[in-house]
């Protein structure tokens, strides 16, 4: 697969071409770029998919609404629907997006928007009778229509972008050069005893400017999984018949975490995807399913709560976190 994208290198370079025109036409004003007299904090990458964006928001969510009200505004992609609304976490995964359900499910005292155009997502949370005190845009390191005051920018350690391509031949949005609109990079996904010396090759790698400031994370998973039937600790599944189910864009780690403690067969299915009938009658067929958080706000409904668990994940830094924190609260405290 590899070899055989090598030949789509030419379409890459027109790719590149492209979104390098685009970006250069915001950097000079050629297209507008919207400003908003609040804290804005966009997550984001430049490949597709599989970075760790939702545990970064929900990283944020977590420190961040000890102190403000936090909104959180997503195109919630693969929905049915068009326009603003605000997620209620009654919705159904087709409706809202996975991803926002899930916030608004697991943070249901903060604000959840979706709006495929960003600038009047923004204007419609700000219109609202108590607006946020800051907004986290999701996925929205290309959606340039908005200036984000703080950007933060994902790359994964099993995929850095300086050791990838653009689409078609690589997994990149864009030109790895993007990476100087960002304010902080973090390499999501990393082994949680990395070398000092691997962390040096990476810094080398990333090129990053006098401004930025580079952080490492790993992924933490919970000891016990979680579902309408209650809480069960995962080490009770070691002797069951255990199906996992993933509809995400990298499901390694989680394979590679899942077969040092059990062992279970796996159905891998494309990033959000939304199942057939006939695949949610194989699902269901099964003695025990474990899924992703993701994944679970789509299935939830449609398997019985009896046998359909979730395994949440967090983001844990390596090192360094209370520097993170700092860097983001100086951001919102200023802005």
């Amino acid at each position: 697969m590899q070899n055989f994208r090598k030949f789509l290198l030419p379409l890459s370079w027109l790719y590149q071409a492209v979104t390098s025109l685009r970006n250069k036409m915001y950097d000079k004003g050629i297209l507008e770029s919207r400003e908003f007299d609040l804290p804005v904090i966009c997550v984001g990458n430049l490949s597709v998919g599989g970075t760790g964006k939702s545990p970064m928001v929900e990283f944020l969510i977590t420190f961040l609404s000890k102190q403000f009200s936090v909104a959180t505004l997503s195109r919630g992609y693969k929905r049915t629907t068009k326009g603003f609304r605000l997620v209620q976490g009654s919705e159904k995964a087709h409706e809202v997006g996975d991803e926002p359900l899930q916030f608004k499910n697991k943070f249901p005292d903060i604000l959840v928007a979706v709006d495929e155009v960003r600038t009047r997502g923004i204007e419609n949370l700000l219109d609202l009778p108590n607006p946020p005190d800051v907004i986290v845009l999701d996925d929205a390191f290309q959606h340039r229509k908005v200036k984000a005051g703080l950007n933060i920018l994902l790359t994964s350690y099993d995929n850095l972008y300086f050791e990838d391509e653009v689409l078609p031949a690589g997994n990149l949005r864009e030109s790895s050069s993007g990476r100087i609109r960002a304010d902080i990079i973090v390499v999501t996904k990393c082994p949680l005893n990395m070398a000092p010396e691997e962390k040096n090759r990476i810094s080398n790698g990333l090129g990053l400017t006098q401004k930025q400031d580079l952080f490492f994370t790993g992924i933490g998973y919970s000891k016990q999984v979680y579902g309408q039937a209650g809480a069960v600790n995962l080490s009770e599944f070691s002797q069951k018949a255990v199906t996992l189910v993933t509809g995400i864009a990298n499901p390694q780690p989680l394979v590679a975490y899942l077969s040092s403690v059990l062992q279970f067969e796996h159905l891998k299915f494309p990033d959000h995807h939304h199942f057939s009938k006939n695949e949610l009658d194989l699902i269901r067929s099964k003695e025990w399913v474990l899924t992703t958080e993701k994944d679970y706000m789509r299935l939830v409904g449609e398997i019985p709560a009896s046998k359909l668990f979730y395994l949440p994940i967090t983001t844990n830094f390596l090192e360094s976190e209370e520097v993170f924190k700092e860097r983001v609260m100086a951001y919102v405290t200023k802005k």
